[in-house]
């Protein structure tokens, strides 16, 4: 008999570790959008770490900015930002308050709400694609940076929330090189993910972007 996932909001507490713990630990856990139409509920299958300070990928590498602050805030807020001009991404502030380290929320699976994520997500060919990817699960879920520094520790109504749902077993994650990410910080493998979960993301490793004429 399969358990009945734990639907009890994950605390502060479990936040303010060192980010590499707490993104192996994130996955299986649920993530609760709450949307003017419904809730939306996904189930995290993939997630990358980013160290701040330490972590030549990391928005907050070179320091404190006015895109990278709520990183450097309290844990278990949500960090968005913009990215390609198109697109936003998704990630929940760990470590301790003025040290900033995040976790990417890359891919899950839509759990609850499947249709109001169909309706955001009009070109995904199958349910299981909806969230297959950074931007497809900030769009699936309606993640914008109105989104940015909400706290989704908080019980009650609140537009984010994580949920302990059921954690992964260590021996069905996988570690590897973080997607898309250059020079010092593309050799940590720091990407976790369900094994042989048909929502994850496939690997890229780095292309620059070419320059148009």
């Amino acid at each position: 008999m399969i358990a009945t996932p734990d639907r009890t909001p994950l605390p502060r507490a479990f936040f303010d570790r060192p980010v590499l713990e707490v993104a192996p630990d994130l996955l299986g856990r649920f993530l609760v959008r709450t949307t003017p139409d419904g809730p939306i509920t996904l189930r995290l299958t993939e997630v990358e770490a980013y160290d701040g300070a330490n972590d030549p990928g990391s928005h907050a590498y070179r320091g404190h900015t006015a895109r990278n602050e709520v990183m450097f805030g309290p844990p278990g807020h949500v960090y968005v930002y913009f990215t390609y001009g198109m697109w936003h991404c998704m990630n929940l502030v760990c470590g301790p308050e003025g040290r900033a380290s995040a976790v990417l929320l890359r891919a899950g699976e839509v759990v609850e709400g499947t249709e109001l994520a169909r309706k955001r997500r009009l070109s995904a060919r199958y349910d299981k694609e909806l969230a297959k990817g950074p931007a497809r699960l900030a769009t699936a879920l309606d993640v914008d940076r109105t989104l940015d520094g909400t706290d989704a520790c908080t019980k009650g109504d609140t537009p984010l929330r994580i949920l302990t749902g059921t954690p992964v077993p260590s021996d069905q994650v996988r570690s590897g090189p973080r997607t898309g990410v250059s020079g010092d910080g593309a050799v940590h493998p720091w990407r976790y993910w369900v094994a042989d979960d048909p929502t994850v993301s496939p690997y890229r490793a780095h292309a620059p972007r070419r320059r148009s004429s």
